[in-house]
């Protein structure tokens, strides 16, 4: 009987000892929670320690820099011009004690945080011109054809203040406030700025009509100079035609001229036999083997044929 007394009362003291210890790591920060209020203070130093069993309660929060990525939020510019403006920023709990009673837990954190940031972001951004937003100075840079296209004297705006200027004024602003939660807010950040869908579409259909002047531009200056480059190239070959034709006429007129040399000399030597040869090419070029030849008797090709040459 005394046993299984003992067994039960060493598992209940086993089990009160376990109840009566938590850990702390060193990534955590802890508070003790006792019938819905915290007691004894923060405990940050790592290891085990000790609570009162199934009346005080263990929350732990993390000690380490934090990641919120706000979503984005569509909100008008000074100018007038809609834009998505997506944010994100670092922050850590600072004070448990004060968290844990502003918001509880980590989630409640966040959705406190994307009020805060959220609402001074829409303050900031309404009170600047888009390009104050886009650039962050005002260094100078090339003005190509299609910037000159679609804006040029928007581009070149001098700003006053720029981008990293204004995500710091919308830190300061919200690091003022969140120290009321138990946060501290290190870093706000523009994560990305874009045009609302509407807006988008009559930009790109901008940028497209600029491109397509600018192709059609060229395609006009590229059959120009193609034109230009044929007639060069047709006025070199009339030009080499030309003197080509000229020299083959020369040396044509020459070959002639050489020719009825010769054919005087032969001429001068025997005139019947020139006469007779130049009557034999005739006849030669005029008849074929089928062709009937038919001449009067005072024909000169005549006297040829029947053997009589007149000498």
């Amino acid at each position: 009987m005394k046993r299984p007394v003992l067994i039960l009362t060493t598992v209940l003291a086993a089990l009160l000892l376990y109840l009566s210890v938590y850990t702390v790591s060193e990534t955590k920060q802890v508070i003790l929670v006792q019938f819905g209020r915290p007691v004894g203070g923060v405990v940050t130093e790592p290891g085990l320690h000790l609570k009162v069993p199934l009346i005080q309660v263990v929350h732990r929060f993390d000690k380490r820099w934090l990641e919120f990525d706000g979503d984005a939020n569509e909100i008008p510019t000074k100018d007038k011009k809609y834009i998505w403006v997506d944010t994100y920023a670092r922050w850590r709990i600072q004070d448990p004690l004060r968290f844990y009673q502003a918001v509880r837990d980590e989630h409640g954190g966040q959705s406190r945080l994307d009020d805060i940031v959220d609402g001074e972001t829409r303050n900031a951004v309404a009170s600047y011109d888009l390009i104050e937003l886009v650039r962050s100075s005002n260094r100078e840079f090339q003005l190509t054809e299609e910037l000159a296209g679609i804006g040029s004297a928007e581009a070149m705006t001098t700003i006053t203040t720029g981008r990293q200027k204004i995500a710091s004024q919308i830190l300061e602003k919200a690091a003022k406030i969140t120290p009321e939660f138990g946060i501290e807010l290190v870093d706000v950040r523009f994560k990305r700025i874009n045009y609302v869908e509407t807006v988008q579409e009559k930009v790109f259909e901008r940028m497209i009509s600029e491109r397509k002047r600018i192709a059609e531009r060229s395609r006009s200056e590229g059959q120009g100079r193609a034109a230009e480059i044929r007639g060069q190239k047709e006025r070199d070959i009339l030009a080499a035609t030309s003197v080509g034709y000229k020299t083959a006429q020369e040396l044509m007129g020459a070959a002639d001229a050489k020719a009825a040399l010769i054919y005087a000399r032969a001429y001068g030597k025997d005139v019947d036999f020139y006469q007779f040869l130049k009557a034999m090419e005739t006849l030669n070029s005029s008849l074929d083997s089928k062709a009937t030849l038919i001449l009067s008797t005072d024909s000169e090709l005549f006297k040829y044929l029947k053997g009589d040459t007149g000498r």
